[in-house]
């Protein structure tokens, strides 16, 4: 592909020299012929170096330019087949996206069921154990009240019968007492010295 440029380059300076040359001839007979000649063969010989530069660079770089492109155009290819998958995702996510709502919903609602009834079992243990402390308690105050109740009532009857006692002693029955206590210790005291 090179030399073909180059050799391109060549034959169309080559035949645009004798047409250019002949031109310039009729232009100006005054002028020396000789010096055109040596202009148009610069000319040539520039042509022809800057085709021989343009063809020996221009290839590698057109080559590499379009290796580059092609390279370019596959990662773009690839870049949209994933951006085509990320986007097929995406819309079977959203697609889904109504089920998983309901999904959710569903599932927050059994957890919601199944926190109330561990929140009702807890509460109906807790309220069994005040209730067994409550009737604990009340047996215990109970107990305590029939005790006092009974300390207060045995007070009282011993109060009453002082008071009855006291209304019918008078101080020939409490002589009399007085000698059967002292009798009945001198008999237990003879009892205990015989035996």
């Amino acid at each position: 592909m090179r030399r073909t440029i180059l050799w391109l380059v060549l034959a169309m300076s080559l035949l645009a020299a004798p047409v250019a040359l002949r031109a310039e001839e009729k232009k100006s007979e005054g002028e020396s012929s000789g010096l055109k000649t040596w202009e148009w063969a610069n000319f040539i010989l520039l042509a022809a170096g800057l085709g021989y530069v343009i063809g020996k660079n221009a290839g590698p770089a057109f080559d590499a330019r379009g290796r580059r492109i092609r390279k370019e155009m596959v990662e773009a290819e690839e870049a949209k087949k994933e951006a085509d998958a990320r986007a097929l995702a995406v819309e079977k996510r959203l697609a889904n996206l109504g089920d998983e709502i309901a999904a959710l919903r569903a599932e927050a609602q059994r957890e919601e069921e199944a926190e109330n009834a561990r929140y009702a079992r807890h509460t109906a243990a807790e309220i069994a154990k005040i209730r067994a402390r409550a009737e604990q308690e009340i047996a215990a105050a109970g107990k305590a009240a029939r005790s006092e109740l009974k300390r207060y009532a045995a007070e009282l009857a011993l109060g009453l019968a002082e008071k009855k006692l006291r209304a019918r002693m008078t101080p020939e029955t409490e002589d009399r007492l007085v000698r059967g206590f002292v009798k009945n210790l001198d008999s237990t005291s003879s009892t205990a010295q015989a035996n």
